[in-house]
């Protein structure tokens, strides 16, 4: 069936495989968490700079 090296090898793949689905799964979840949270904060700053700029 298999040999040694080969045995190692196909673990090897299966642990990058693994780490690599999983990263992406993180990164799929938590780059548009990351993108609206600095929206939010933008819009907060804008509005805080209106109000400012409207009070003289």
């Amino acid at each position: 069936m298999f040999e040694f090296d080969q045995y190692l090898g196909f673990l090897a793949f299966l642990t990058i495989l693994t780490i690599g689905f999983w990263l992406m799964i993180f990164l799929v979840s938590f780059i548009p968490y990351w993108i609206t949270g600095a929206l939010i904060e933008n819009m907060k700053l804008k509005r805080e700079a209106r109000k400012k700029e409207l009070e003289g």
